[in-house]
């Protein structure tokens, strides 16, 4: 009996402990299997994640060059410093010892080393002799992976234009940004493996893919003339600051665009968003009388207004809606070519009226006011102009000498390429082409067109603005062997104390082109709050055009169409004519007639290119001055003029080879029945 009851009891243990196991083993099994089932894809990356680190590598960054394949922005490989926590051995020494060869403080570096992590960065991108030092140091746990750094070989040379990156060569502005995803090419990855205790055994690292190269329009050496000479305007004014653009009319290309101040973009950082700011196409201001453009564009256009019609300037005052208007000088009868040459308020204004609201605001939005220009470049302001029913009874008065209305540097000198380019508005635009990792070029900017004003019109505005040059408030643009026209600025600015236009604070401007019958260049500068001195836009502003044109203009081997001693082609060629000199129909040049807008149109002589190369100076013997002028500047000569009457003597000799820049001494004298 009780040798059943124990052999009872021990099977009831038996099937007891069997329970137990079978329940074990099911729950290992169940756990196992949720384990390798259904959390496997979360265990084998938390395996991962304890087995090895990512560190990501930037790719190496397309090139920038200008127009002719000089290099303006590129990548450089650089070192970059990290650790390993696990595997220092000796924290606070490690970091005394990294803080003292990169200038860190060394409780920064103490700090990152204690961390329980098993990656931290130290110094990203240091330069190679701290790399070459630390290395030398052979410090546990301290390793090195190779990035690429953005370098600007040419410091703070447009700056503004091509922007800057981040640390991990992200485009934050400039031409960086706008070709963010054509510059930056396809990340790489370094792969680091560690063991159990977290020491790192082997390292495997994936390629990255070079980003696409650009081409800009830009001309480093014009760029670097243009940065110059506003430079030097800026600082002999005491202004605040100061733009000016160069662009190929015909094109949109941007050739330079200069900022002042400015910044280095290897060290962007270091300096202000102030300094960083493209001022040329963000900063709004009302422009003063060279938006007087748009005025007699409108005029002209409309056939209110002929360039020798007389004005009546009112003696340099006007009432409007019991406001006066004043000039910066009393006029009276003018012509209307005249008014503009003087920048008269009153004239602007009464041409303005004839127009009338209406179609005077429609004029402004055609030249591209109150619109982006689209140029490839982030941050544009669109400007203010205020639709019609929104303005005031004066509001046409002010709008018609550029109050009341707010441009940006870039708009203004669209505006005036317009008129260079016969009327037809071009987008601007800095990058020309893009290409692939093998040359090839992916895409070409094709920019868009459109006209504003018929050809006919602005030749004959185009003529008007010469007079600006040769006889109004530009004199200070004329250019030495060239024509050219434009426009001068004076604006006051808004006070913001006092909500009215201040005394003290301007921003003087001047744009204007060269050639005047065949435009090459258009520019724009303009200086705000100049504080020495003149506050004039045809003091401050048109020097630094007249500088920056005079240069670009020689640089592109653009053939002289001006004779050296002051005497401008357009009123030879008038004498010429009314002489009946022979000859010289194919001068390249305009006539500055009386005839009306629609004559005066026709009488521009297109393109008839100035022979340089293959032509010998001529034998001047017995002609008189003007015939002997003319000659010289056809053939692209420059002449010195002694005496008067009929040529007797010159210097060089007839038959001598043509060279760009050469000058002909010509001797005149009267015959004994002449005197």
């Amino acid at each position: 009996m009780k040798r059943k009851l124990h052999e009872r009891g021990l099977r009831r243990r038996s099937l007891a402990l069997l329970a137990v196991m079978v329940g074990w083993m099911l729950v290992v099994s169940g756990r196992m299997a949720m384990l390798q089932i259904v959390q496997h894809e979360a265990m084998l990356a938390l395996a991962e994640r304890q087995q090895q680190r990512t560190i990501r590598i930037t790719p190496l960054r397309g090139i920038i060059y200008d127009r002719l394949g000089r290099e303006l922005a590129r990548s450089v490989p650089v070192e970059s410093i990290f650790a390993v926590p696990a595997e220092v051995t000796s924290s606070r020494r490690t970091a005394l010892r990294l803080a003292r060869l990169l200038q860190l403080d060394s409780r920064t570096v103490l700090k990152k080393l204690s961390q329980p992590r098993e990656f931290v960065w130290i110094q990203r991108k240091v330069s190679p002799e701290q790399a070459d030092a630390i290395k030398a140091l052979k410090l546990p746990g301290i390793h090195f992976v190779r990035e690429n750094k953005r370098y600007y070989p040419n410091g703070p040379l447009a700056a503004h234009v091509l922007g800057y990156v981040s640390i991990d060569e992200v485009g934050l502005d400039g031409v960086e940004l706008a070709y963010d995803a054509h510059l930056r090419g396809e990340e790489g990855y370094v792969l680091v493996q560690k063991d159990a205790r977290g020491r790192s055994y082997g390292r495997t690292q994936l390629p990255v893919f070079k980003g696409q190269d650009l081409t800009l329009t830009l001309d480093a050496a014009i760029q670097l003339e243009t940065e110059k000479a506003l430079r030097a305007a800026v600082r002999q004014s005491g202004a605040r600051s100061g733009v000016a653009i160069v662009m190929q009319p015909k094109t949109g290309d941007i050739l330079a665009l200069a900022n002042v101040p400015t910044f280095n973009p290897n060290s962007f950082s270091k300096t202000s968003e102030d300094h960083r700011r493209n001022r040329a196409l963000r900063d709004i201001y009302e422009p003063g009388s060279v938006f007087k453009i748009v005025t007699y564009a409108a005029a002209l256009e409309e056939h209110r207004a002929t360039p020798d019609e007389m004005i009546d300037c009112l003696e340099g005052r006007i009432v409007l809606a019991g406001h006066v208007i004043r000039d910066h000088k009393p006029f009276g009868l003018l012509s209307v070519r005249e008014a503009l040459e003087n920048s008269s308020n009153v004239g602007a204004i009464q041409l303005a009226l004839r127009v009338g609201p209406q179609r005077f605001a429609e004029y402004i939005r055609r030249f591209g006011f109150g619109e982006r220009t689209g140029i490839d470049l982030p941050g544009e302001a669109r400007g203010i102009v205020r639709p019609v029913d929104k303005w005031s009874r004066i509001s046409i008065g002010s709008l018609a000498m550029g109050q009341e209305v707010g441009v940006t540097a870039l708009q203004m000198r669209a505006a005036m390429a317009t008129i260079a380019n016969d009327g037809v508005w071009v987008q601007p635009h800095v990058v020309r082409t893009i290409h692939s990792r093998a040359g090839d070029i992916l895409s070409e900017t094709t920019p868009a067109r459109r006209r504003v004003i018929d050809a006919r019109t602005a030749r004959t505005l185009a003529r008007m603005l010469e007079g600006v040059i040769l006889r109004g408030t530009g004199k200070r643009a004329q250019l030495n062997g060239y024509t050219a026209a434009g426009k001068t600025g004076t604006a006051q600015q808004i006070d913001p104390r006092t909500g009215r236009y201040s005394s003290t604070h301007y921003v003087a401007s001047f744009a204007g082109f060269a050639p005047l019958n065949d435009p090459q260049i258009c520019i724009l500068v303009a200086i705000h709050r100049p504080r020495y001195g003149q506050h004039h836009g045809g003091d401050i502003a048109a020097p630094v055009f007249k500088q920056i044109a005079e240069m670009a203009l020689h640089y592109l081997n653009v053939p002289p169409d001006r004779v050296s001693t002051g005497v401008e082609l357009a009123t030879l060629t008038s004498e010429f004519t009314s002489e009946g000199t022979s000859g010289v129909s194919d001068v390249p040049v305009s006539h500055s007639s009386n005839d009306d807008s629609s004559s005066d149109g026709d009488q521009r002589v297109r393109s008839h290119p100035l022979v340089l190369s293959t032509a010998v100076v001529p034998d001047f013997t017995g002609q008189g001055i003007r015939a002997v002028a003319h000659q010289c500047a056809r053939l692209g000569l420059r002449l010195q003029v002694i005496g008067s009457g009929r040529a007797v003597r010159q210097r060089p000799a007839p038959g001598t080879p043509i060279t760009p820049g050469l000058t002909c001494r010509v001797e005149f004298r009267r015959a004994a029945r002449e005197e």
